[in-house]
């Protein structure tokens, strides 16, 4: 059976709580289609998530790397197309903030998700779940750990695949910041166990 690593990560900036935490946590050690997933949890910290996410690599040596990011302002599930060789924004978690700061300074100027995109929509769709591909995963640590991934499986010529997905916030986070348009968790699992599926259906 083939092996696939699930990223999310903790809470950050105002947010006290990220679903995709809760996500990572509740499919790990689960077989979900033709995969054992293996969730991981990553800092919202530029250097020490890209170094903890290979870690995760190594040791598990997956199939397949899925990473999952909170998008607080999004209303439906979104895979991304593309990551960029930038860091921007914001300060992270450990208070780091990078200005029009390179990634990898001989790296491209952007790296395309390997995963099933299309698919993973299109199956969304069919299950009723709102879903779009996005063309921009922004400058931040999702952006971050998209690009390193695709880097280092394109450095090393590893053969596994891997892309990034943003999910709209659950209801519990609604609770705490009634200003955002959230979603049943129950609703954001389904969507992810139904993303694994589609790729697991597209993996050659």
């Amino acid at each position: 059976m083939k092996r696939l690593l699930l990223t999310g990560f903790q809470p950050f900036l105002s947010h006290p709580i990220n679903p995709t935490e809760t996500i990572a946590k509740g499919l790990d050690s689960q077989v979900i289609g033709d995969f054992n997933v293996s969730g991981r949890v990553l800092p919202v910290e530029f250097g020490r998530a890209s170094e903890e996410l290979f870690a995760h690599v190594e040791d598990i040596e997956p199939d397949v790397v899925l990473l999952l990011g909170l998008a607080a302002g999004r209303k439906k599930i979104t895979p991304e197309r593309i990551a960029i060789n930038v860091n921007d924004g914001v300060k992270d978690n450990a208070g780091k903030t990078p200005v029009d700061e390179p990634i990898e300074i001989d790296g491209e100027n952007g790296l395309f998700s390997t995963l099933p995109i299309r698919e993973m929509v299109d199956s969304l769709h069919k299950k009723g779940i709102p879903a779009s591909i996005s063309n921009s995963a922004g400058t931040y640590l999702c952006n971050y750990v998209m690009y390193q991934m695709l880097h280092y499986i394109k450095k090393n010529d590893f053969k596994m695949k891997a892309g990034f997905v943003h999910l709209p916030p659950s209801f519990e986070l609604v609770l705490k910041e009634p200003e955002l348009t959230g979603w049943p968790m129950q609703t954001l699992f389904d969507g992810v166990k139904e993303m694994i599926l589609s790729v697991g259906g597209g993996y050659e």
